[in-house]
């Protein structure tokens, strides 16, 4: 039986680990069913009810789909799922098929939110594609239409659109375009969900310097500082990450990946560490002006 603990609403359980090997920092590969059944458990005991899932991860919606179902928890999960990027977004009947599949490997009827893979399909919205999302919603299938977005700007024009209620965006202790860009205040206004991301820079920030790939090397000085200010606050690395996005985005949502239950558990204790000192301003000091080859992790492909 499992039991409900404090309820860490908005703690987001990342399942792309669940369906492939994701992230500089993976060290373990994808987990097996087992060691998937017990991330799923532990996020669930320790208050976590949102799942983030894609098309485009693998097995990811398959395997999590068969957990919450053993577990008896999917009816209570709230799930958001990706279209996959290489879909015909075009075509009415591609898209009711591919949104079939999702509700199929995630043994379910209706799913919290329904993404865009890409923001760059934002583009087709005109041309029907937000016909079809709407009808999805219409037609008791998705609760919430959103979109994951990397460019500030393009996030600013889904306000312009009522079917957008959901937006994915990257933000961690290095990476602040869309705070400084006004999403977060704007979202807000406009009583949007914004769901955070890359809150550890796929697992950089939480690296030890000699683990960097040598085409990496211009992020170790980033590593260097993080280290730094852990001392500085006596603090872990994840506790650090996780209390700065807490105390600069109170409204967000926090999307977090993990590979293990052991990380599980240690990101839930993190994230319930009650910091009463602000750490935001040193650290939006401390980083200022980063590379963007080090936050954006489309970038890094060349490199590693």
């Amino acid at each position: 039986m499992i039991t409900e603990s404090n309820y860490s609403r908005l703690i987001v359980l990342g399942t792309a680990q669940l369906g492939l090997d994701y992230g500089v920092a993976n060290r373990t590969g994808k987990p097996n069913l087992k060691a998937a059944r017990d991330i799923v458990r532990t996020a669930w005991e320790g208050g976590i009810r949102y799942f983030d899932t894609a098309q485009a991860y693998g097995e990811s919606e398959r395997v999590l789909g068969n957990v919450l179902s053993d577990l008896g928890i999917g009816n209570q999960s709230r799930i958001i799922t990706k279209l996959s990027p290489t879909i015909d977004h075009a075509n009415r009947k591609s898209l009711e098929d591919a949104l079939s599949r999702s509700l199929d490997n995630l043994k379910c009827n209706k799913i919290y939110g329904l993404m865009l893979h890409r923001e760059d399909f934002l583009d087709l919205f005109e041309a029907g594609l937000a016909e079809i999302l709407e009808a999805f919603v219409k037609q008791g299938l998705v609760e919430k239409i959103g979109v994951s977005f990397y460019s500030p700007i393009k996030a600013q024009k889904a306000f312009d659109l009522a079917i957008v209620n959901i937006l994915q965006v990257p933000a961690n202790m290095c990476d602040r375009r869309f705070h400084e860009a006004g999403i977060f205040n704007m979202a807000e206004e406009n009583e949007s969900d914004i769901f955070i991301r890359s809150v550890f820079l796929q697992g950089l920030l939480l690296m030890d310097k000699s683990t960097i790939p040598q085409e990496m090397c211009f992020a170790s000085p980033i590593i260097d500082k993080v280290e730094q200010l852990c001392l500085e606050f006596n603090m872990t690395r994840q506790e650090l990450a996780l209390n700065y996005v807490r105390q600069k985005y109170p409204q967000a949502f926090v999307v977090i990946g993990v590979e293990t239950q052991q990380q599980v558990k240690a990101n839930l204790a993190a994230w319930n560490l009650l910091k009463e000192e602000s750490i935001t301003e040193r650290i939006d000091e401390t980083f200022k002006n980063v590379d963007e080859r080090i936050i954006n992790p489309t970038l890094w492909s060349s490199n590693i």
